[in-house]
């Protein structure tokens, strides 16, 4: 519940529990008008206290889920990573082509993010692109990596390839070429 509807619900708690005890004090002749308010008032405070701390708690609550889920979302980039590293190191007399590659337009492909990849090959004989692709949020945040091959794309010729991420991505998701290596 947000911060201002939280005050509200206390408030009215407040002010209800006020009136009910001061309204149920004015028919007890051994107390005075002020001795019921007061009595309200304290306990109205208590319950206001009660309530501020569930609503404390609430929110620790949240936070700390964010923080699992944040967590939870780098241990996931760090093995998405990790893995493209160990690709990367398998290829022999690789050459950096990263400006031979382009991403398209992120699109949904069931609960995934894809991309297409199109690598434009200006050799004069046939080489494969192998493709680190980061998925970003509208933030920058990376969210995930993944690596493709675009295979055996003839000289002078374009060949593609789809990138899909490893995971579901939310939000407004933005791809773009990572690292790349040219490889014949």
């Amino acid at each position: 519940m947000k911060t201002t509807k939280m005050t509200r619900v206390v408030s009215a708690a407040v002010l209800t529990s006020v009136l009910a005890l001061t309204a149920s004090a004015c028919g007890d002749d051994n107390k005075s008008a002020a001795d019921a308010v007061s009595d309200a008032t304290q306990k109205a405070g208590e319950a206001a206290a009660s309530a501020t701390q569930k609503a404390g708690d609430v929110a620790a609550s949240a936070t700390a889920k964010a923080g699992e889920a944040a967590d939870k979302a780098k241990e996931a980039y760090a093995s998405a990573s990790a893995s493209a590293d160990e690709k990367f190191k398998d290829v022999k007399d690789g050459v950096d082509a990263k400006d031979e590659v382009k991403v398209g337009a992120v699109k949904e492909d069931g609960d995934r993010s894809t991309a297409e990849v199109t690598a434009t090959n200006k050799e004069t004989k046939e080489q494969t692109y192998l493709v680190q692709v980061n998925f970003r949020d509208a933030g920058g945040n990376l969210l995930d990596a993944v690596v493709v091959n675009v295979k055996d794309v003839a000289a002078g010729k374009d060949g593609t390839a789809v990138a899909k991420s490893n995971r579901a991505l939310a939000g407004e998701i933005k791809a773009e070429v990572g690292k790349v290596l040219r490889h014949g």
